[in-house]
């Protein structure tokens, strides 16, 4: 009973998750910027600094380099959770909005493959088209985070989940690996599967080049074809063996879960890499802030 306490215990301390950590959307960004141009460089760089949290984000990464800034904005629709400027849900219809908008992060399909709850990928469709016809430097500073940020989440298999365990949020795991968090959801420990949240600067830069090293280039895609990709991954994301008292993460699942994360992490980098540069690369004629 002790024992069952304790893990019940360690439960409900595991935060709720979010998507990638913090390593994760930034090491998606990183590859997403070496994949642009200068002249789409120039235009993000100009784009964001019309963002509210430019700021922020320069103190963060203590730098103003551009790529540090983009890779810092891919984070901001995670760190508005616990921003007391935003409210759960908003009235708004355009943007910016104040709205936290948890459901834009997942989507759950059912057995059929119909849509069953969130908007993860028509948002990203949503926040493509936008770029693509506006101007407005106030619209398009908040909508590109959003974009960022979401096309790495769509690379994350829990993240197009099946409908009635909340993206693995409500299955616990025993996690050998992780002497901090031993006892933890599911989907926590794919989430931090990238690094830790503080990674930054040239060893995000290294990570980086070392992952796009060891995986291809994919195909860029439709955006329901990233969606479908990691649904199927699904029949790889849930443990099977079990432990003392939970399912168990073995060494073999933990070696295939690096494996996939890395690989999801660059195909997610190659193909935002490639949707930015499609908008804003050299030969765009639509106008910038």
């Amino acid at each position: 009973m002790k024992q069952l306490l304790l893990a019940l215990s360690f439960c409900l301390l595991t935060p709720l998750a979010h998507a990638w950590n913090a390593a994760g959307h930034r090491l998606t960004a990183m590859i997403a910027w070496q994949q642009m141009s200068p002249s789409a460089h120039e235009k993000i760089k100009a784009i964001l600094a019309h963002h509210p949290d430019h700021g922020r984000w320069a103190e963060k990464a203590k730098s103003s380099d551009g790529a540090a800034i983009f890779c810092e904005a891919s984070t901001w629709p995670d760190d508005i959770r616990n921003d007391p400027r935003f409210q759960d849900e908003s009235t708004a219809t355009t943007m910016p909005d104040n709205g936290r908008h948890k459901n834009w992060h997942f989507v759950d399909l059912l057995p059929d493959g119909s849509v069953k709850s969130g908007q993860l990928d028509r948002q990203i469709e949503r926040f493509s088209q936008l770029l693509r016809s506006t101007a407005k430097s106030e619209q398009i500073s908040y909508a590109l985070p959003w974009l960022i940020h979401l096309v790495g989440d769509i690379h994350q298999p829990l993240h197009v989940g099946q409908h009635g365990d909340e993206g693995g949020n409500q299955v616990e795991i025993e996690n050998p690996f992780n002497r901090r968090l031993p006892f933890t959801s599911l989907h926590t420990y794919w989430d931090d599967l990238p690094g830790p949240p503080w990674l930054r600067g040239k060893r995000l830069e290294q990570k980086a080049a070392m992952m796009v090293e060891r995986h291809p280039p994919p195909k860029q895609t439709r955006v329901r074809e990233w969606r479908d990709e990691s649904h199927r991954l699904l029949a790889f994301a849930y443990p099977k063996a079990e432990g003392s008292l939970l399912p168990v993460i073995t060494e073999e699942f933990h070696r295939q879960a690096h494996e996939i994360t890395d690989r999801r992490i660059v195909e997610g980098g190659y193909r935002l890499g490639r949707l930015l540069e499609e908008i804003f690369g050299a030969g765009v004629s639509r106008g910038t802030p």
